[in-house]
This record gives structure tokens, C-alpha cells and sequence, in this order.
């Protein structure tokens, strides 16, 4: 019952226990996590862009 579990992570996409040094257990979670990456930062842009749009429209339209 008492048993020591060893220091250990869990994989950043899947949730597996990898060695505690490690960010993904496979090549698989790796890419899926770069993919989901740069997803983001494409979303990221974007709304900055959109908020640099409507900034612009409200200081032409305001005067």
C-alpha cells in the first residue's frame, strides 16, 4: 500500500506519465502541439490587427 511513485510529468497534449525531464511522451503529441501553436498565434495576430482596425475607424470617425 505504500508504494513510492517515481517523480514523474505528464505529457503537455495527452496527459500520460513521461520522465520528468520531458514536455511530450511521443512524436505524435509533439506535432500536434506545434500545429495547436501556431494555430494560436495566427488567432493572436488576428485580433491584434481587428484592434488596430476599429482603433483606426474610431479616430477617423470621431473627428
Amino acid at each position: 500500500m505504500n508504494e513510492k511513485i517515481i517523480q514523474h510529468s505528464h505529457c503537455s497534449i495527452c496527459g500520460k506519465a513521461i520522465p520528468f525531464s520531458e514536455m511530450f511522451c511521443s512524436e505524435e503529441c509533439k506535432v500536434k502541439y506545434a500545429s495547436m501553436m501556431k494555430k494560436r498565434k495566427i488567432v493572436i495576430y488576428t485580433m491584434y490587427a481587428l484592434i488596430g482596425v476599429i482603433i483606426t475607424l474610431y479616430i477617423l470617425t470621431s473627428n
